[in-house]
């Protein structure tokens, strides 16, 4: 879990948690795939509410999918930045985010 001291900018993670929660992100350029899998690896977001599909078709799993504790479940993140993080994420609604 992540320090008191060390700022982690939520704000940013609960868009890219949006993103991941539509789908969209999966299906646009490469580098915004990839910008989305770190921050699941790091347990900053978790995966999607629902499967997706990438832009090769490919089936991209949902956090109900993987193992609990897993990269990409609710309880990875919970570990890695707290229950009260992961809670904020799992309640975000699906809305298309603003991507910058």
């Amino acid at each position: 879990m992540y320090d008191d001291d060390d700022y982690v900018d939520f704000d940013e993670y609960k868009n890219m948690q949006a993103a991941i929660n539509t789908g969209y992100c999966w299906s646009m350029e490469g580098s915004v795939g990839r910008a989305m899998m770190g921050a699941i690896e790091a347990g900053y977001c978790m995966l999607g509410k629902e499967r997706a599909r990438d832009y090769y078709g490919n089936t991209i799993p949902s956090r109900k999918d993987v193992k609990a504790g897993t990269k990409g479940s609710y309880r990875y993140v919970k570990d890695r930045m707290g229950k009260s993080w992961a809670d904020r994420l799992n309640r975000l609604k699906e809305t298309t985010p603003r991507l910058y």
